[in-house]
């Protein structure tokens, strides 16, 4: 199943481009993985992908 996240844009919209795509995957892997609410997969996922981000800049 493919999730989309509109009722979370609010906070995707603040990400840069990179980031959002990056948080848009691990929230995907999230909810596959089950036993987790679209809300949490979407707050964890935006951390998750903030820390690659600052991981890849150095």
């Amino acid at each position: 199943m493919q999730w989309t996240f509109e009722n979370f844009k609010p906070k995707l919209e603040n990400l840069t481009p990179e980031v959002r795509e990056k948080a848009l995957q691990i929230a995907h892997q999230l909810m596959e993985k089950g036993g987790i609410s679209e809300e949490k997969a979407i707050s964890e996922a935006i951390v998750k992908a903030e820390e690659w981000f600052y991981d890849l800049e150095g």
